[in-house]
């Protein structure tokens, strides 16, 4: 190719310009580089600012020393859409300018929507979760190192510094928060109702340990001979590896927690949470836990979702994750994965300390419910309400006949005092569900 464009050269300078602009471009996709990559080059390339923008997507822009760009392009120049494809719904390509456009902006334009599209499809398609470098996650979670390191960290991570991401928090059934198993009686203890299906929300004997996987914990945690405590490293990777999350997925175990980093491409801002619910309503069936329905399956771990953070902030999506984990039990798909933005003004309740929470009445009476001869199923049958609204749904959902999930949930209005159908009791009853699960979850 140098000695081609050294020939060129001699010969028609224009001719060796755009070789020299096709290069660029080949090595470019040859390289496998991202949509941050081909505009910022292709500013450079160009000198003038540059764009890409999908439909329905993330823009993204730069400058021609490399700075990215914000809002709205101040001039557009010249523009080139790639068009739809199987893989993805296509987009443009542009080059700001300030005054006419240059000799090869055409050219420049055509081979950039060429990039922009074989991109499309190459970075569409899911790439299966990566296990990461504990150490780089953690410097990539951290907000007390230098924005440097953990640009770096980033990079070395094979993620882009410059686009968004989200961080998901999982975590074994039957723990806290922090990992550690959950206080005796709390919703979130191995043995309690759970909160969503009362007996079918119980964790098998062997998942109802020690958050770290400590074998004593195995044995302690079951009355009859239990298998190995899972790992939660193995089940974040088996939960994410179901989800065909597109896009950068990296996992790590920090502390007793798995920590997932995930970029859409090109930084998309839709939340995994959906894709992690379709996988942990595919998990296979496991050993039937004791009262548990034969067949039914068993979920071993929660997840939260944290919102979308600039990736240098990934700590704040971190924290917000981490918030959504207490949220989170184990039972349904919808309540064993919870995200953070869907949570709204109700994530603040998880400011107030546990102890506050459970010195609420309707805390200790839910408390108490949960505690007495077949209030796991009473509470199964009032969280299902209260999330859907409906009888019939609630029913289907826990695979009951609506009559005995009204049956119950009278059982509830009676110990409880209050009345279901009434939307300001419904709602009190939810809130409370929210504390009581949080109170034993610190």
């Amino acid at each position: 190719m140098k000695g081609l464009l050294l020939r060129l050269s001699a010969l028609d300078a224009d001719a060796a310009t755009a070789v020299r602009v096709i290069a660029h471009f080949e090595a470019l996709m040859s390289a496998g580089s991202d949509a941050v990559s081909l505009v910022r080059s292709t500013a450079g390339l160009a000198q003038c600012a540059a764009g890409l923008e999908r439909t329905g997507g993330r823009r993204v822009r730069f400058g021609p020393g490399g700075a990215a760009l914000t809002g709205e392009p101040e001039r557009v120049s010249g523009s080139a859409f790639f068009g739809d494809t199987d893989s993805g719904p296509g987009g443009r390509v542009w080059l700001e300018r300030p005054g006419a456009p240059g000799p090869f902006d055409e050219l420049v334009l055509e081979w950039m929507a060429i990039a922009a599209r074989m991109l499309d499809g190459r970075r569409r398609a899911a790439e299966p979760p990566h296990a990461a470098d504990p150490a780089l996650v953690e410097l990539v979670l951290s907000e007390r190192e230098a924005v440097e390191d953990r640009a770096r960290a980033l990079r070395l991570l094979g993620l882009v510094p410059e686009l968004p991401l989200r961080v998901v928090a999982v975590a074994l059934a039957g723990t806290g928060a922090a990992g550690a198993p959950a206080s005796p009686g709390s919703p979130g203890a191995a043995g309690s109702a759970g909160g969503t299906r009362g007996a079918d929300a119980l964790a098998p004997a062997a998942e109802r340990g020690n958050g770290a996987g400590g074998p004593e914990a195995a044995s302690a945690g079951s009355g009859h001979g239990a298998g190995p405590v899972p790992d939660i490293g193995v089940e974040t990777v088996a939960l994410l590896g179901r989800s065909g999350l597109p896009g950068s997925v990296r996992i790590a175990r920090v502390g007793p927690l798995g920590a997932v980093l995930v970029q859409r491409p090109d930084g998309g801002p839709a939340s995994p949470a959906e894709e992690l619910r379709a996988a942990a309503g595919a998990r296979p069936a496991g050993p039937d836990a004791p009262g548990q329905p034969a067949g039914r399956a068993v979920r071993s771990v929660r997840a939260g979702v944290g919102g979308l953070a600039d990736a240098l902030d990934a700590g704040v999506s971190w924290q917000q994750a981490r918030v959504a984990l207490r949220f989170a039990v184990a039972g349904p798909p919808d309540e064993a994965v919870t995200d953070h933005d869907d949570l709204g003004p109700v994530a603040l309740l998880a400011e107030v300390p546990a102890e506050r929470l459970r010195a609420r009445p309707e805390v200790r009476a839910l408390a108490e419910l949960a505690a007495g001869e077949g209030g796991g199923t009473g509470i199964a049958a009032l969280a299902a309400f209260c999330r859907t609204g409906s009888l019939r749904q609630a029913a289907a959902e826990l695979h009951l006949h609506h009559s005995s999930v009204a049956a119950r949930l009278a059982h509830v209005e009676e110990t409880l005092g209050w009345r279901l159908r009434d939307p300001r009791d419904r709602f009190r009853a939810h809130l409370a569900l929210y504390a009581w699960r949080l109170s034993g979850t610190e």
